[in-house]
């Protein structure tokens, strides 16, 4: 992934990616620095907090938590939790299908991003889009949420 730009955010921006992390996520980000990077071979935009790439893009205005970020700051909100059996799909990008989740969040509405965790070690695998409610997430067949983002994928990869 190449760099096209980076620059630090104005703390306007800053408090935009606050306050939607803490509303959608219950996550609080206390950090010194926030520089936004955009790629040259990516539609990823990127936002390093404190030099680590913790929140990304997944729309032009719509900040969520990478896989990393999920793991640095675990959200109570939001969250699907998959089974062991499913850890090897999920972290080769795989949509996330009724029969591998074990729990979702009730508040999860059909279009929201959410965070993918599994239940054995409580580790965030990837991030995606819900496909479903979350009350309708747990069952015998179909797709509920498409990945976005997952570990070992480029941006997974990406360091400074």
């Amino acid at each position: 992934m190449n760099v096209k730009s980076r620059h630090h955010l104005r703390s306007d921006a800053v408090d935009d990616i606050a306050d939607a992390l803490a509303d959608n996520l219950g996550v609080e980000l206390d950090a010194d620095s926030f520089e936004k990077v955009e790629f040259e071979d990516s539609d990823w935009d990127v936002v390093l907090v404190d030099g680590e790439p913790y929140v990304l893009y997944v729309e032009e205005d719509e900040p969520f938590l990478t896989v990393q970020g999920a793991n640095a700051h675990p959200p109570e909100k939001h969250i699907v939790t998959v089974d062991t059996g499913a850890i090897s799909f999920v972290s080769d990008g795989a949509d996330i299908m009724r029969p591998g989740i074990t729990e979702a969040d009730e508040d999860i509405s059909d279009g929201d991003l959410v965070a993918i965790n599994e239940e054995a070690h409580g580790k965030f695998l990837a991030i995606g889009r819900a496909m479903a409610d979350g009350s309708d997430m747990v069952g015998e067949s179909g797709k509920v949420v498409e990945s976005i983002h997952h570990v070992g994928d480029d941006l997974f990869e990406f360091s400074v």
